[in-house]
């Protein structure tokens, strides 16, 4: 029996998205850059959080992430 992986929201934490799911971490760095990966933000910030200061639809990357699951 396969275990359901948890789906991304955009209050879900960068640091969270990329260790559940490590091909994420090529849609962080897209719409955030990869700077976002030495920032000691990435684990208490949440997508919706990235998103703001990037101006940037959060549900746009929830689902870009979400569908790497699929």
């Amino acid at each position: 029996m396969e275990t359901a992986k948890k789906k991304i929201t955009k209050d879900t934490m960068i640091g969270e998205v990329v260790n559940m799911s490590p091909e994420a971490k090529a849609v962080i760095e897209k719409y955030f850059g990869n700077g976002c990966f030495t920032c000691a933000g990435i684990n208490v910030e949440s997508i919706a959080f990235g998103a703001m200061m990037h101006n940037i639809d959060p549900q746009k990357i929830v689902d870009e992430i979400n569908a790497l699951e699929d």
